[in-house]
């Protein structure tokens, strides 16, 4: 994809795969899903694309999320990331930046391994309510904690919406997790928006009332994601997903009456 003079492309790790039923729900809707039966196998699992996002920005090599590594439990399978990186030409020495969207495990995979940073030339950068929330609080998470603790000295957190490179801002977006972040990419009158987890399934966008059973704050979350959406309806904004089909983007349009979404 390119906006303006802005490259950006998928960085594929591998797949997940999870009950659509219970991962996904309308309050008050026994089977949501029957009206969304192409989101779906034929046996009710969502299919979801693991890895994140490659953006070069004059001399500056940005990596938007960082897979959930090598797992592979089943569910979650990892493992391509470097490799798809490297079929971009990059290797991970050339990473000047790391965002993050969140900080649950399937976006940071690659942030280190075995304790040793994975991206040693680059700035690691997301919002400080979610580093407080997994690796600082009280609460933390120890799985989060050894993942993400080695990258201190190459850490910068920011708790305001900022540019990250010129074209490149964060945009705070909390539900999903306290530091939720969307990314807008922008160049003249192009914009594309990488939505994070605000949004798991392209239906999500088609929905005012679905929540995902991932979000800390469900209502916080589904008000975000309504807010983007409406944002973008029926413009020429450009929108993905941290899970979406083959990391597609796509956009938001009118049909019917009602938001919908459409791949590009």
């Amino acid at each position: 994809m390119k906006i303006g003079s802005i490259e950006i492309l998928p960085v594929s790790d591998g797949a997940a795969m999870e009950p659509a039923a219970e991962v996904l729900t309308r309050p008050g809707v026994d089977d949501p899903w029957s009206c969304h039966p192409h989101a779906l196998d034929a046996d009710g699992i969502l299919h979801l694309q693991l890895g994140g996002f490659l953006i070069r920005i004059n001399e500056r090599v940005v990596l938007v999320d960082a897979g959930v590594g090598t797992i592979d439990n089943g569910k979650y399978s990892g493992g391509g990331f470097l490799d798809s990186l490297r079929g971009h030409g990059v290797a991970p020495e050339d990473v000047t930046d790391v965002v993050f969207t969140h900080l649950h495990f399937d976006h940071v995979g690659w942030a280190t391994k075995k304790g040793v940073v994975v991206f040693p030339n680059a700035t690691y950068r997301v919002h400080a309510a979610d580093w407080a929330h997994f690796v600082d609080g009280p609460d933390a998470d120890p799985g989060a904690v050894r993942k993400l603790s080695p990258l201190g000295p190459q850490l910068e957190l920011f708790d305001t919406d900022v540019t990250i490179a010129p074209g490149l801002t964060a945009r705070h977006t909390p539900g999903h997790t306290p530091g939720s972040t969307v990314f807008v990419v922008s160049d003249g009158d192009q914009r594309a928006l990488l939505l994070g987890d605000v949004v798991h399934s392209v239906v999500e966008l088609a929905e005012r009332d679905w929540q995902a059973v991932f979000d800390v704050d469900p209502v916080a979350a589904c008000a975000a994601r309504n807010a983007l959406a409406d944002e973008v309806v029926d413009s020429g904004d450009l929108v993905v997903g941290a899970h979406f089909p083959g990391l597609r983007f796509g956009r938001v349009i009118t049909a019917f009456g009602n938001r919908t979404f459409q791949f590009v």
